[in-house]
């Protein structure tokens, strides 16, 4: 089989499966961060400080994860059709049901349950994309797949502003009510959907030819014969897994502390309305959409990993300084904001094709797992950045400044501890 019929049944599988995974990771992070948007109007319905937000917006990633790893597993024992269909429709259903919060308590619980039901689905699909991708092509399917968390604040956030705009007392409901509801139905019917579409390996797509399976099949397999860690206790065993926990952990930590209150941030530019606060902060998400499939495309076109998560994650650190350096003057705040949020976006399809570079089998599902998991509890460090901050400093940019430097942190310890060549060594 020549190159060009293995160019066209990867082009096949991209178009099959990109665009649909997309979609769903635009939903699963537009109802894990909008409460950054409702955050602008429910602080003040429900009395909430600003300390309980962060809490709040925290105890997410507390549920996700106590549940992330076993969710992973579960995934490869059911299936991904199955397994994330459940995942979708249950954080569906819980994120509508945000609604319903009356209080600090109600609050904390809603966004601890929409944790565990949302646990496992980013692993599961980079556990998902290595059953269908071998890890030269891999970084570049992970970009186009990550940059849905760009997409979702592009459009998200936009949308986020209108229906607070449009909506807020209509049917008696306030604007961040609706802004729940309104987000969470379309997860729920979108999880429908992925259990008539979804095939959750090569030998069940019947939309590939025998040809384009045998093809599929064979590389993935070719590169699964040199990778030793393929058990579950490999994963766990495994010292790079731990070195890569703590690298996520420091990404985590800027992708949620911006995430959370990037809002809040234009707000304090001085500017009026939510669609326009929503306008505004699209501009970072739509830089960091670009720079990062370009970021990916050279990354898989070299081979190389380690330098470009290096350079890229520092240059983003170096943005977020400069962003509140210059917070007076919002025009060069947003341009270093944008930079500092391609450094933390930007990074992850960099990150991602690291761990499958060693791990295979049940040690990839269990090792995504772990690192996604024990990596997201900086993202209940990353908004509660801004309230501790505030004990130590007046500055309203010093926030800025500490997630700079975790993402100096992760750079350094990818530098030194993340080996040039992925491939496993005989005593590893």
């Amino acid at each position: 089989m020549d190159a060009s019929f293995e160019a066209k049944t990867y082009s096949k599988v991209d178009r099959r499966l990109i665009p649909f995974l997309f979609l769903c990771y635009i939903l699963a992070y537009l109802d894990r961060v909008n409460v950054g948007f409702a955050k602008l109007q429910m602080l003040k319905d429900l009395s909430l400080s600003d300390a309980a937000f962060a809490t709040g917006a925290g105890i997410f990633f507390i549920g996700y994860f106590l549940f992330e790893v076993p969710s992973n597993i579960l995934l490869k024992r059911f299936g991904a059709r199955i397994w994330i269909t459940r995942i979708m429709i249950s954080w569906g259903v819980i994120s509508a049901g945000m609604m319903l919060v009356r209080n600090e308590w109600s609050f904390y619980g809603g966004r601890f349950l929409l944790g565990l039901a949302e646990a496992g689905f980013f692993p599961g699909i980079i556990f998902y994309l290595t059953l269908w991708y071998p890890s030269r092509l891999r970084s570049t399917r992970t970009a186009l797949f990550v940059s849905a968390i760009a997409v979702s604040g592009v459009l998200g956030n936009p949308i986020s502003g209108l229906i607070m705009d449009s909506l807020t007392g209509k049917m008696g409901l306030a604007g961040w009510q609706w802004l729940f509801l309104a987000e969470g139905i379309p997860s729920l019917l979108v999880g429908i959907w992925v259990y008539f579409y979804l095939d959750s390996s090569i030998a069940e797509a019947k939309w590939l030819s025998d040809d384009e399976k045998t093809l599929l099949a064979r590389n993935i397999e070719a590169e699964d014969r040199h990778k030793r860690e393929v058990r579950l206790v490999d994963a766990f065993k495994s010292g790079r897994v731990w070195v890569l926990c703590a690298i996520y952990f420091t990404l985590m930590i800027g992708l949620y502390g911006i995430s959370f209150w990037l809002p809040t941030i234009v707000k304090a530019f001085g500017v009026k309305g939510y669609l326009s606060i929503g306008l505004i902060t699209a501009i970072p998400y739509a830089v960091a959409v670009v720079g990062m499939i370009l970021l990916s495309r050279h990354s898989d076109r070299t081979g190389e990993r380690r330098m470009h998560y290096v350079l890229n994650a520092t240059a983003g650190g170096l943005g977020l300084i400069l962003s509140g350096v210059f917070a007076a003057h919002p025009v060069l705040a947003i341009l270093f904001l944008s930079v500092g949020t391609l450094g933390v976006i930007g990074s992850m399809p960099l990150f991602w094709p690291i761990p499958s570079a060693f791990l295979a089998g049940t040690a990839a599902a269990a090792g995504i797992g772990i690192v996604n998991s024990i990596g997201n509890l900086g993202g209940y460090v990353g908004p509660n950045v801004p309230v501790w901050v505030k004990q130590f400093s007046t500055d309203p940019s010093a926030a800025l400044y500490v997630i700079a430097v975790a993402l100096f942190l992760g750079a350094l310890l990818t530098f030194l501890l993340i080996p040039k060549n992925l491939k496993p060594k005989q005593n590893d």
